[in-house]
């Protein structure tokens, strides 16, 4: 989906840049991928990247400023899942787990069908499904391969190997 400021590339490069200028400082960034929509079929492919940033943020700051880069974009939240113009997650800070490890469990448990229906109300860090997913694993071992899950204790590259590489494939670099 394009935004004011043009393709998703240069939506995400204009985040990235905002994300700058609000005071992160960035240390690290992948390439650009296309990735399939999720569920495939949902849509035209996005274009997904990693970041990693160093800030004086709360987590709950740094996704208040996540959400408003968002909408600055455009972005509005209607449909779960659904097409967007621009997704930012915050995937993890360092090996914070928020709310608390039992809910962050119960998440990471929950069934595809259920991921798609449920929201959850609060900030789950880290990223309750990042293990599962190549759009956001495969971005993330180009810059951060070493760091660990606070609750698995496997790495970014660790848990990208693991996925079946039929969801590795579709994920190209643009650069």
């Amino acid at each position: 989906m394009q935004s004011d400021v043009g393709s998703p590339a240069e939506t995400l490069d204009f985040a990235v840049s905002t994300l700058e200028t609000m005071g992160a400082v960035i240390r690290a960034k992948s390439r650009f991928y296309a990735t399939p929509a999720v569920p495939v079929g949902n849509g035209p492919d996005f274009v997904n990247a990693a970041v990693v940033i160093e800030t004086g943020w709360s987590a709950r700051e740094m996704i208040a400023n996540l959400h408003d880069i968002e909408a600055q974009l455009g972005r509005r939240r209607a449909e779960r899942w659904g097409a967007r113009i621009i997704d930012l997650d915050l995937l993890a800070m360092d090996d914070m787990i928020l709310p608390d490890v039992a809910t962050l469990r119960s998440w990471m448990n929950l069934p595809f069908d259920q991921q798609q229906q449920k929201a959850p109300g609060q900030l789950i860090l880290p990223h309750p499904r990042m293990h599962q997913r190549s759009f956001v694993l495969v971005p993330l071992a180009e810059i951060a391969p070493d760091w660990k899950h606070p609750i698995t204790r496997q790495t970014v590259a660790q848990m990208c190997a693991a996925l079946p590489e039929a969801d590795r494939a579709p994920i190209r670099a643009l650069e």
